[in-house]
């Protein structure tokens, strides 16, 4: 044999195991992608409300208690009674003597019954307002902060969850429309409620006020009208609706 046919004969062959190392690799990373969308997939089901999920559902879509609808008192049609003419007497004439006609007086219009005044129906809540310094709640915060909190509770002072409040007016110099529901808020309680208004705590006079609503947005409770103050011990308004016994 010479020397160029046994150099031929001893050249190295393909390595076939690095090949089927490379397909085992791609293997076990697919395998790996696959199980970590899974994860996403899994983490985004438990919870819906975390940052990477691109597709958060509302938070304001929250059920609301039904609650009783306020019926508007009406007051009952009044009674006229028609009216009636008494019959004037005939005068009897005499021989030689003819009698005058006695006057009767009488009224051709019948008083009317006046309706007894009917007592404005009192609001299913009532409202206390307190104010106080806001590091109480946000205490890291200090005079960097002024809003609105409180709770809602029934007449036995156990806590209504998901009640809608509404907070309307001016403040700042703008206009200001807000609305949020109670247990959002668990700082103030397990139906606390809060409205944000400023980083700076501003002087106000009844431009703000906040109102209690059903789920219909019929009112449960008056109009509760709040002041502000620059004094950053009472830079939180607490506003405590209860339900009337």
């Amino acid at each position: 044999m010479s020397k160029d046919n046994y150099s031929y004969n001893m050249a190295p062959t393909p390595n076939e195991g690095t090949r089927l190392e490379i397909w085992d690799m791609l293997s076990i990373l697919m395998l790996i992608l696959t199980l970590c969308v899974g994860a996403f997939y899994v983490a985004i089901f438990l919870y819906p409300q975390a940052t990477f999920n691109p597709l958060k559902p509302n938070p304001a879509a929250l059920s609301i208690i039904p609650t009783p609808t306020i019926a508007p008192i009406q007051l009952e049609p009044t009674w006229t009674v028609t009216p009636t003419v008494e019959p004037s007497s005939t005068p009897t004439l005499v021989p030689t003597y003819t009698v005058e006609p006695t006057f009767t007086p009488f009224s051709l219009i019948t008083p009317s019954i006046t309706p007894t005044a009917t007592a404005t129906p009192k609001a299913p809540f009532s409202a206390t307002i307190t104010y106080i310094a806001s590091t109480i709640i946000h205490e890291d915060l200090g005079c960097n902060w002024q809003g609105i909190g409180g709770t809602v509770v029934d007449a036995s002072n156990a806590d209504m969850l998901r009640m809608t409040i509404r907070l309307t007016g001016r403040y700042d110099g703008k206009s200001k429309t807000e609305l949020t529901v109670s247990s959002i808020a668990p700082a103030y309680g397990k139906s606390g409620y809060e409205f944000f208004l400023g980083t700076t705590p501003i002087s106000s006079k009844g431009e703000l006020y906040l109102q209690l609503l059903d789920q219909a947005g019929v009112p449960l409770s008056s109009n509760i009208y709040i002041d502000t103050f620059s004094d950053c011990s009472k830079n939180l308004v607490l506003v405590r609706f209860k339900k009337n016994p």
